[in-house]
């Protein structure tokens, strides 16, 4: 394993699947790239709907990426911490188009994820984007569960 691609979202499934990258990585000597994308094709969609004017439009996405810088770090932080190295990528635009490409530009030889969350209707699988990433990735997709474990692991580097 070479490369590894981490898809960063604001959960704590998420913080627990950095923990574990960062453990994978310095068990297998890979490199791992952080990625969190932006989801301004909601966005988009949102003004259209006429949900949000222009000015709320950019006033959100300032926010979400501030956001996604702060998590970024935090995982940055994680994998310092450890001794593995890391790049950061903050994107704009459909997540799980952008995750998926980036995995395919880096040539990923996987996807890791935070655990997904339990689902009440399919409509809800459809728009879960860590779902999409699953289905649309064309390299294994890890998908991290255990908090105990993930802990144990990362703390044992």
């Amino acid at each position: 394993m070479k490369e590894i691609l981490l898809f960063v979202e604001p959960t704590e499934a998420s913080a627990r699947a950095a923990q574990y990258a960062v453990w994978l990585a310095a068990q297998t000597g890979a490199s791992l790239t952080a990625v969190y994308v932006v989801d301004t094709k909601t966005l988009d969609d949102l003004l259209r709907a006429r949900i949000f004017v222009r000015m709320e439009e950019m006033d959100y996405e300032r926010d979400l990426e501030e956001d996604g810088r702060r998590y970024l770090n935090h995982v940055r932080d994680l994998a310092e911490a450890k001794g593995v190295r890391i790049a950061t990528a903050l994107e704009k635009g459909g997540v799980h188009r952008i995750v998926v490409q980036k995995a395919k530009d880096i040539k990923a030889d996987m996807v890791v994820i935070g655990e997904r969350e339990a689902k009440r209707s399919r409509r809800d699988c459809y728009y879960d984007e860590g779902e999409r990433i699953l289905c649309e990735a064309r390299c294994p997709v890890l998908v991290v569960k255990g908090a105990e474990e993930i802990k144990a692991l990362y703390d044992s580097i």
